[in-house]
């Protein structure tokens, strides 16, 4: 009998202790193949809000590399479960203020971060530069505007915008991806109504549960992140 029952505590306990292992072991690390059983934890948004407007710029040309990226083999938005949930609740509160979203992008594959970055080191590639970044060089990008390991890449983040009924974008004194202070939620260059509009937005955001990044009023992370070790490399498609 003692041998029995000590045998069952050693077997709970190598159960417990495999479990933790893989608890521990899902806090830091990073996934990047495809195949791995995460990628169902992302959900189209479309089929969440069939209503929303998406124009997924790293799908097309019209970006601040001035073509498609890669990684980006379909103009979704992707967002891991819980990030999508919450937009739902934003989106209805922001339709409630008479307001649609617009969404720029969401989740991003690391390799499309990778074309950023070779994006910039290239010196010669500087055709966006008076619609993107008139006042920066490109060695000032890095950092603080396009980073080697993107949020994005976590599946929480969304780049966004408000519409009117009509589908007309706020005027929210930027371009989306701007890389300029004229950026930041609070730049003080933008007129009282510029400012309203982003805090609109912003205020839409922090209700359902969304962080803001100050240096541009488009971007948002749902707190707390499904997998803020993570950067995720499939492709969106």
């Amino acid at each position: 009998m003692l041998l029995n029952i000590s045998f069952k505590l050693m077997s709970l306990l190598g159960v417990y202790a495999l479990s933790s292992a893989a608890i521990a072991h899902d806090a830091n690390a990073t996934y990047s193949d495809p195949a791995q059983s995460y990628r169902s934890e992302f959900v189209d948004v479309a089929t969440l809000i069939p209503t929303a407007l998406f124009d997924i710029r790293y799908f097309s040309g019209q970006n601040f590399v001035g073509k498609p990226i890669e990684g980006y083999n379909a103009p979704k938005c992707l967002l891991h479960k819980t990030a999508a949930a919450a937009l739902v609740k934003a989106h209805s509160q922001a339709e409630q203020a008479g307001y649609n979203f617009k969404i720029y992008d969401c989740y991003r594959p690391q390799r499309a971060v990778d074309h950023f970055v070779r994006w910039v080191n290239d010196e010669t590639d500087t055709k966006t530069k008076a619609a993107y970044y008139p006042n920066l060089g490109k060695d000032q990008l890095l950092g603080d505007y396009i980073a080697a390991k993107s949020g994005h890449s976590r599946g929480s983040t969304i780049d966004l915008t408000l519409t009117d009924s009509q589908g007309k974008a706020l005027n929210m004194g930027s371009l989306f991806d701007m890389f300029d202070t004229i950026s930041n939620t609070d730049d003080p260059r933008i007129t009282q109504d510029q400012q309203a509009n982003r805090y609109k937005l912003k205020n839409i955001m922090l209700a359902a549960g969304f962080s803001p990044y100050a240096m541009e009023w488009w971007h948002f992370t749902y707190q707390p992140q499904a997998y803020p070790n993570t950067y995720f490399d499939f492709v969106v498609q």
